[in-house]
């Protein structure tokens, strides 16, 4: 059928007439093709009955005709085979015309081939293919040819054959051809061309190297609206939000009018910087122009205030929206959910819902993140099953969303389900799943997904890592913190400050400070976070003396102090009793301006407390601004370590009136307080009064009640609460009964809380010391010999006694039966002059079992 459609469209070929009415539409091409196929009459001659059969016509019929086909491959071949037939195989501008045609049809091996049996070739015909390769992501193929124009044609290529191979460098990231064809277009003179010009700003941006995009812009002489989007996308994407505003200011005052692309690159840019000026100031030109803004260029706005915080102006512009897509609903939700409006975002999603729309996978994962923020297990199943239905549950995103919703909503089990019916995990889902372990204290199942996500080959992220080495640190486990540490070098994280910040603490945690110092010292950079971690390390070492030795480095460095580093210096005073560097760390805080910080006043006040200045203790108290628990819970304990039980109590009443809530800490120091002065009755009160506050008492609290009962001499009745307690008392619970036996001489008591006490701390000296002064008191010499004895046979060490004074602002530090300072003989000289005198004052000293060490 095909051959004769051909012979019979041939015959009517020669009628063709430049005089024609109109070309055809695609109907009547169509039409006509069809009649081609299935007819022997002439349909040419009835549609243009008045043509005269010349071969300058029929050319100009033909390409007419090939302008009004639809973009089919058959179409095309028909009239291209009438073509060849009519003796037209070789006109260049005919086969043009059915290379851009097969381009647009998407038939590149027809246009290619057409293009190889050309026997001459314009610079069009070049143009077209390299063009059509360009536009079809064979960029390999077009600079290829291009390669062949360049050894075969004679001519220059022209401004849109450079600007197309330039392009198809950007596209494929290679600086040397690029940089190679810049050079050709400098020696070829087409530099002021626009079209080249705005390609290399392109191509160079894409590079990263926005220096050598601005120096071509700022030569071109003629400038369009696609130039000065390439240059202000470029410099917006580098991160020079201001110079890119700076650029469109230049451009207003110039005839060009910036187009949406242009737009929404600058409002991308703000948005990831958060730079709210110069969006707002975009949103306005916008306004000002006066032209209704496309849905692209709102859903970009929305988003920028979305990210910038200003979760109300984005409302705005979305209700003000004339039309409004499923990507404007998305941003909306998503931005919500990132701005913790969390029950705001699944409004948003049931809004969309009821409305007909189309929940698409991020959409879903967004309202799944706030159902787990918020801890509603109803809500989060519900979207959930509209996960299901909408048929997007079994994508990752989703996937990960519900794992991170099931485990903040304590319901690990659905979250591991979750995870193991994903059919390829990545990094992210194990990442979630991981954090999931450490939030339910599963902390070897954590590691056990990690042993696992190395099995499967799938790389650690740095997220990895922070939790996993925060799981060590809970462990308190030094050899898998080392393992850990070791995995980060392997994989290339070790050289952010992040993570050695992180390692400094897990080190600390676990007992290793010379491990952490040794990963500060080995860092040449340290911004004032890990300056922060090493101070805390020693803190938390109980080191106080290196602390404050390395602050004194820290003050030649040009690092800050900040808020934490004058917390961790109080806190070394506070340990150290030292009132002098408390005053002096006090009165740099007030030159830097952190006296009215919470945190700070906190510290300040437990300093004070601790160094014994009630008065100053609550003259920060009264000068706080803002009084969190932790404030409050300072001044209750100051006032119980000091026996001023009333003035505890009433603070702790002023603290309910107040509004706030009391928490474990407070209970501590109120039963404390009663316990110092023997407030039995009130101290009961208050231990029994928690449950109203949702708090469950804590073996701290049983230690004050034992100790509250203990001094009042009721013995029988701190027994009998040590047996009903709901968990397993520790070995604290039964030191302090025994120290309270200790006062009471009571011996048999004593022995069976001593015993219980050991049993459970085998290698605790406080039991064996407190037994042994009972038996000291009672002169049971015997029974102080064998429990000496039972210390050393259980390898238990007495903690060696230290003192110390500041004199002079230097610290002298004493131990017991030490001799390693400077002044030890006259100290033991003048100890055993104040000896004599006391003898020769008649003075017999009590004696102790272990007076001699």
């Amino acid at each position: 059928m095909f051959p004769r459609a051909m012979r019979k469209l041939c015959r009517i070929s020669c009628t063709f007439n430049s005089s024609c009415p109109k070309p055809l539409n695609e109907n009547s091409a169509q039409s006509l093709i069809r009649r081609f196929t299935v007819s022997s009459s002439s349909p040419l001659e009835e549609h243009y009955p008045s043509i005269p059969r010349t071969r300058r016509t029929q050319r100009h019929y033909l390409s007419e005709l090939l302008f009004s086909l639809a973009n089919s491959a058959l179409h095309y071949n028909v009239v291209h085979s009438q073509v060849i037939v009519s003796g037209f195989q070789s006109n260049t501008f005919l086969n043009n015309i059915f290379i851009r045609a097969y381009s647009k049809a998407g038939c590149l091996e027809y246009a290619r081939t057409l293009f190889d049996k050309m026997p001459k070739r314009d610079i069009i015909t070049w143009s077209s293919v390299i063009t059509m390769y360009t536009q079809s992501g064979y960029y390999e193929e077009a600079l290829l040819v291009f390669s062949d124009f360049i050894s075969s044609y004679e001519e220059d290529p022209n401004e849109f054959l450079l600007a197309s191979v330039v392009s198809c460098c950007g596209r494929l990231g290679s600086a040397v051809k690029g940089a190679q064809l810049h050079c050709f277009v400098l020696k070829a003179g087409f530099d002021q061309f626009v079209y080249v010009g705005t390609s290399l700003i392109d191509f160079y941006s894409k590079g990263g190297d926005v220096g050598a995009a601005r120096l071509i812009f700022n030569d071109l002489s003629v400038k369009n609206t696609a130039t000065w989007t390439a240059i202000i996308a470029a410099c917006a994407n580098a991160g020079k939000s201001g110079l890119s505003l700076q650029l469109l200011r230049n451009m207003l005052e110039t005839d060009v009018v910036p187009d949406n692309y242009m737009v929404s690159s600058i409002l991308g840019a703000c948005s990831s910087l958060e730079y709210l000026e110069g969006g707002k100031e975009m949103h306005a030109y916008v306004l000002r122009r006066g032209a209704k803004m496309d849905v692209t260029v709102t859903d970009v706005l929305i988003d920028f205030y979305m990210k910038c915080g200003k979760v109300k102006t984005a409302r705005k512009v979305f209700d003000q929206m004339e039309v409004i897509d499923a990507i404007s609903w998305t941003t909306m939700i998503s931005g919500y959910m990132q701005n913790s409006s969390d029950w705001e975002a699944i409004s948003m999603f049931r809004d969309m819902n009821s409305l007909g729309w189309s929940l698409d996978r991020f959409a879903c994962s967004s309202v799944l993140i706030s159902c787990g923020s918020l801890e509603t297990l109803d809500l989060g199943r519900q979207v959930h099953a509209y996960t299901v239905k909408a048929n997007v549950d079994s994508d990752g995103f989703v996937k990960n969303s519900l794992i991170d919703m099931y485990s903040k909503c304590d319901s690990f089990g659905d979250a591991r389900k979750a995870f193991d019916c994903m059919v390829n995990h990545d990094v992210i889902s194990y990442n979630t799943l991981i954090e999931a372990c450490l939030t339910q204290d599963r902390l070897y199942e954590a590691f056990e997904l990690f042993a696992e996500m190395r099995d499967n080959l799938i790389l650690p992220s740095l997220l990895t890592f922070v939790s996993l080495l925060g799981a060590s640190a809970s462990l308190f486990s030094l050899a898998l913190s080392t393992q850990l540490h070791a995995l980060t070098i392997k994989f290339g994280f070790l050289a952010g400050m992040f993570v050695r910040s992180i390692l400094i603490d897990v080190y600390s945690k676990c007992s290793s400070v010379k491990d952490a110092r040794q990963v500060f010292n080995e860092m040449n950079e340290k911004d004032i976070a890990v300056w922060n971690s090493m101070l805390f390390g020693y803190i938390q070492q109980c080191e106080n003396e290196e602390a404050l030795k390395l602050f004194l480095k820290l003050q030649h460095c040009l690092q800050k102090p900040n808020t934490l580093t004058f917390v961790a210096l109080i806190a070394s005073s506070s340990n150290l009793v030292s009132l002098l560097h408390g005053l002096q760390f006090h009165n740099q805080i007030v030159k830097v301006g952190l006296d009215f910080d919470p945190h700070v006043t906190n510290a300040l006040v437990d300093m004070y407390s601790k160094c014994g200045s009630l008065d100053e203790a609550q003259r920060m108290f009264d000068s706080a601004l803002q009084r969190d628990i932790a404030c409050w819970n300072s001044m209750i304990s100051t006032y119980a370590q000091h026996g001023e039980a009333k003035e505890a109590i009433n603070m702790f009443e002023k603290m309910i009136n107040d509004g706030h809530k009391p928490n474990n800490v407070t209970f501590v120091g109120v039963l404390s307080a009663c316990s110092h002065v023997g407030l039995v009755e009130e101290g009961l009160h208050h231990f029994y009064s928690m449950s109203r506050y949702g708090i469950e008492p804590e073996t701290e609290h049983y230690v004050c009640i034992v100790s509250l009962l203990g001094r009042a001499g009721k013995l029988v009745e701190a027994m009998q609460f040590i047996e009903q307690m709901p968990i397993p008392p520790a070995a604290i619970v039964w030191r302090s009964l025994l120290s309270a036996c200790r006062e009471a001489g009571h011996i048999d008591l004593g022995k069976y809380a001593a015993s219980m006490a050991i049993s459970i701390d085998p290698k605790d000296s406080g039991s064996y010391i407190l037994l042994s002064n009972i038996f000291a008191s009672k002169g049971m010499w015997i029974n102080v010999k064998k429990l000496r004895e039972k210390m050393d046979s259980n390898g238990v060490l007495k903690e060696t006694g230290c003192s110390w004074i500041e004199i002079n602002n230097e610290v002298h530090l004493f131990i017991a039966r030490d001799q390693s300072h400077r002044q030890t003989d006259l100290i033991y000289s003048f100890m055993e002059l104040l000896v004599r005198h006391m003898k020769g004052m008649e003075y017999d000293p009590e004696d102790t079992t272990f007076s001699n060490e």
